[in-house]
């Protein structure tokens, strides 16, 4: 009985993960309501601050990786399609994934493992040095202070981060085309504006800002659960990125589902 056992306590420990991401979620909306009508108390600078270290540093990495995945999948599509004929399909292959799919889903899971990291270790220290104790004790909400700036910076960075990998990662699948299809880029381009419809690239783009909402909770949730030592900040930063990508993952199959279902 005692892989019995074993399952409930799974169960219950996910379902009181999820209970906790739940209530922090509605605590960190219910903030930012409340903080919307009070402008004397918005934080412009770390907000600014945190596009530039989780959206404009990280766009060297998105777009070199974009760029790779988009060659590598137009190289099996052109192996596999011109074994059919069918070999100019291959770049509308390579657009209609990146802007439903690849470029959103990439750029999130770049973002989970750079970024939400950096937030769990970041508000994990401050946890264990007391700081956040102290935030408390001068009578400042500690998820206005550091949650807020970091959520919406994440909001703002992600689809930027996602429009880039859209177009590194066609430009990826472009570039094998024109090497090893020998197709001359005006055929490219026409064939793009033939077959690919923009309501792609809704979809999306469309996901993005739900993808950060949901890394950036995750990052500072894992942060205040820290528990006073540099094992307590490890454990929940490796943690944070673990359940972000799995979140990730799991809401991308859940919005596929959504929009084949919808004939979007």
């Amino acid at each position: 009985m005692a892989w019995l056992s074993g399952i409930g306590k799974t169960t219950s420990g996910v379902w009181q993960a999820l209970t906790e991401l739940l209530s922090f979620m509605g605590q960190v909306l219910a903030t930012l309501v409340a903080s919307l009508w009070r402008p004397s108390r918005w934080r412009i600078t770390p907000l600014l601050a945190g596009i530039e270290t989780g959206g404009v540093n990280a766009i060297p990495i998105v777009a070199l990786l974009t760029f790779l995945v988009g060659a590598v999948i137009a190289f099996l599509g052109a192996s596999l399609l011109t074994r059919f004929g069918a070999g100019h399909y291959t770049v509308s292959l390579v657009v209609f994934a990146f802007l439903r799919e690849f470029a959103v889903l990439l750029t999130a899971i770049i973002v989970a493992g750079r970024t939400a990291s950096a937030y769990t270790a970041q508000i994990g220290a401050m946890k264990a040095s007391e700081e956040i104790d102290a935030l408390k004790v001068s009578g400042l909400d500690p998820v206005e202070i550091l949650v807020l700036p970091r959520v919406l910076a994440m909001m703002v960075a992600l689809p930027a981060l996602t429009f880039i990998a859209m177009i590194c990662g066609i430009a990826g699948g472009i570039v094998v085309c024109l090497g090893s299809l020998d197709m001359p880029l005006a055929l490219i381009l026409s064939l793009i504006q033939e077959n690919i419809d923009v309501r792609h690239f809704y979809v999306g783009i469309s996901k993005a800002p739900v993808f950060a909402f949901i890394v950036a909770i995750i990052g500072c949730l894992q942060g205040f659960n820290v528990r006073g030592s540099a094992t307590s900040v490890g454990e929940k930063t490796t943690t944070s990125v673990v359940h972000s990508i799995f979140m990730v993952i799991l809401l991308d199959a859940f919005f596929a589902l959504f929009f084949m279902e919808a004939g979007w």
